[in-house]
This record gives C-alpha cells, structure tokens and sequence, in this order.
C-alpha cells in the first residue's frame, strides 16, 4: 500500500483538496462580481453586502460548526457541509434578475452558503488534534491552509474562462459538482479515529498516540470542554485578537483585490485575472513553509518560539508589504508586492491552527471555531469597509488600515502562552 505508516497524511492530503474547492466556491463571486453587479444593476456597497452576507453566515456558525465535529466526527460533519454548499452554490445562480427583492435573495443565499462552509476548517482542526501528533502540527495545518492559496489562485483564470465562454452561472455549477464528488469521496476514505480506521498499521497508530499531546485526553473521553473555560481563557483571547487582524488583512484578497486591479489600477480582464492569482500563489506556497518552520522551531526551542515567533514575524512582515505596495506606481509590480504581504501573512497560518489544537485537545473544533468566527468577522468587516474607506479617502488608505491592523495582530502574539493547556494549565 502506497500509503503504509502514512495514513494520516493521506487524510490531510485530502483535507487539502476540500480546502482548495471550499475556496473556489467562496471566490468565484469576487471574480463574477462584475457580471453579476451588471446583471442585477448593484452598486459598490450592495455588492459588499452580497460578499459579506457569506462571511457573516460563515463567521457565525464557526463556533457551532467546530462543536458539531466535536460531537459528531469531522468525517459526517465535512460530508454534510459538502452537500450543504454545493446546494447553495446552485441556488445562487437562480435568484431571479429584475425582483424588487433580488439583493435580499442573494445576501440569504450567499449567507447560507457561508452557513455550509463554516464546518470546514474548525472540523479539519479536530482531524488534527487527533490524527497528528503535536510536533507534525504546524506542517499538517500549512498544507491544509496551503488549500487557500491554491483554490483561490486557480479561481481567477478558472472562472474567467468558463465565465467568458460560458457564462457566469455555469462557473458555479462547475464547482458545485467538484465539491460534492470529492465530498463523497472523503466520506469513504476518512476515519474520525485512527483506531478506527482498518487501513492504519499499528507503527502509525502507535506513533500517532505517542505524540498527542496531553490536551487530547484534557477533557476526558470524548467530552468538550465547557464553553465558559473556552471564552475566558485568555490564549484564546489573544490569538482571537489577532486572527480578526488576519481574516480582515486576507479579505482583500478573497473579495476585494480582482475589481482593485481591474478599476482602480486599471488592467484589462485577462491581466486581472493573470496578477490576482499572484497574492493566492504565495499563500498556497507560504502557508506549508510556515508551518515546516515553525515546526522545525518548536522541535529545536520550544513552542513560544515556533508558533508564537513564526507569527509575530509573518504578520509583522505582512503589514511592512502591504504599507509599501500603496507607494508604488505599477499597477504590476504593486500586485507582486502585495502577494509578498499575502504570503507573508499566510506564514503564519499554521500557528493559529496548531495552539488551539494543542491547547483545547478534544475540544479543538469549538476552540479554533471560536477563533475563527472573530477571524472571519474580520474578514466580513473589510469586505464592507474596504469600498467605503476607498470612496471617501482613496484606495491607498484602505490598504494602510490593514497594515496597521496587521502591526496589531502581530504585537498579540507577544501574549500568547502556547504552553498552557485549557483546563490542566502549563505543560
């Protein structure tokens, strides 16, 4: 078997592969946002309202979607999301044109859609905290997150080309029917457990347990933790605090940046879709490089510096690139550096990823739910804001608010203690 003593690998691999889709159905919509601002005749800000209906939804149902696959197994929780947003997906496509209450459907579509997907990535973070042991962690959660990049980075050219030849809504068809067959296809081959799966040898089984940390069995058998313990915790807090800095600086990108070169900087389509896939390259590349260092410095020094130094630095650099793309004249060369900011914010994905794994155990879905529903509030926020920070003071001001967010969320990981175990305390 190609995969003997490597199972878990095989599942992050795949965890990969719905991250990739679950971000081609998510930006699909900035790439059609032209057409389909023409074809119900929005405006700027209603078509901020429509990108953020899908944040805000998915935003909310983080924390509640990570306590699902805590209870019920990501392997069921994954599958139902699948059919979940290959369902909306569809259904945008037929909300009427000329309806008095068009925008209303679509911000409830969207919004429904971002309801589905909100499973994705705390349930992945409860495969984690049980398939892989801790010091294999940062690599783990960079591959998955390296997803992102590469779902969002074929999403330009991918969904230009069916848009132009085929249509806007053909684009969403397309990858409604991608995610339900590698949804099924998940279903079959993931276990929630690793003793439960009857492919794994007992040398990766052994392996595995040997290198969970003590957090996997914090909560006792397969209870979660009280939400109060989560809240109040002040790890979380922090890292929280700096994941609403992430999701707000990444959002540009994920909404924002294709209509920012195409009108602002002033590229035809092609050439748009061409440079806006830079930014998504350098997260898909950045994000597996992140994790690989900050597991190689935790290994080395401890975990204050692997996860919590290999943030700080990512994100720190991220608002220095990001700052210095609004001073250059090339609409070209700005798209380069920018992707410089992206992936160097996308260095420090894994972290988050990883201390709330070690940190919550078994609880790690509501955990890193929690965490990321403040990130993808964040990312709701600049969705709106962005437009209206470009309409009254210029473009260049939007970017240095997420710079200076940026430098915000950095400083926050100068809090965090990676160490301290939810319930049980240093470890």
């Amino acid at each position: 078997m190609i995969f003997k003593d490597n199972l878990r690998w095989v599942l992050i691999f795949w965890m990969f592969l719905m991250s990739s889709i679950a971000y081609l159905d998510r930006v699909n919509v900035s790439i059609a946002g032209g057409v389909i601002q023409k074809d119900y005749g929005l405006t700027n800000i209603q078509l901020g309202y429509v990108f953020s209906a899908f944040v805000i939804g998915y935003a909310l149902f983080q924390a509640p979607g990570g306590r699902l696959a805590d209870r019920f197994g990501p392997r069921l929780i994954i599958m139902l999301g699948v059919i979940w947003w290959g369902l909306f997906t569809t259904l945008t496509t037929m909300v009427p044109v000329g309806l008095g209450m068009s925008i209303a459907l679509l911000i409830l579509v969207r919004f429904l859609l971002g309801v589905g997907e909100a499973v994705v990535y705390p349930a992945s973070n409860r495969l984690v905290a049980t398939w892989i042991p801790s010091v294999e962690r940062g690599v783990a959660n960079g591959f998955i997150f390296a997803g992102v990049g590469a779902g969002a980075g074929i999403t330009p050219p991918l969904i230009t080309y069916i848009l132009v030849n085929y249509g806007w809504r053909w684009s969403f068809y397309f990858c409604a029917l991608v995610g339900l067959a590698a949804g099924a296809a998940w279903y079959f081959l993931a276990r929630d457990n690793p003793k439960d799966h009857p492919w794994i040898t007992k040398k990766e089984r052994d392996y595995i347990e040997a290198g969970l940390p003590a957090s996997a069995s914090a909560s006792g058998g397969d209870g979660a933790l009280p939400w109060g313990a989560i809240l109040k915790n002040r790890n979380i807090i922090f890292v929280s605090l700096s994941y609403f800095a992430y999701g707000y600086i990444a959002y540009i990108f994920f909404t924002w940046f294709f209509l920012y070169l195409s009108r602002v900087r002033g590229l035809d389509l092609k050439s748009s879709a061409l440079y806006s896939m830079l930014p998504f390259i350098a997260m898909a590349l950045c994000s597996p490089l992140g994790g690989w260092i900050a597991d190689i410095l935790t290994k080395r020094h401890g975990k204050r510096v692997g996860r919590c130094g290999v943030a700080v630095l990512g994100i720190g650099l991220s608002a220095v690139f990001i700052a210095l793309a609004t001073q250059v004249e090339s609409a070209r060369l700005a798209s380069i550096v920018l992707a410089g900011g992206a992936g160097a914010l996308y260095l420090s994905q894994s972290a988050f990823w990883a201390v709330t794994a070690d940190i919550a155990g078994r609880s790690a879905g509501s955990a890193s739910g929690l965490m990321n529903m403040i990130g993808q509030i964040g990312g709701a926020t600049t969705a709106t804001l962005t437009p209206i920070i470009g309409d009254a003071f210029g473009w260049t001001a939007s970017f240095l608010v997420a710079s200076g967010l940026a430098v915000l969320g950095s400083v926050a990981w100068l809090l965090v203690k990676p160490d301290e175990v939810i319930g049980v305390g240093p470890r």
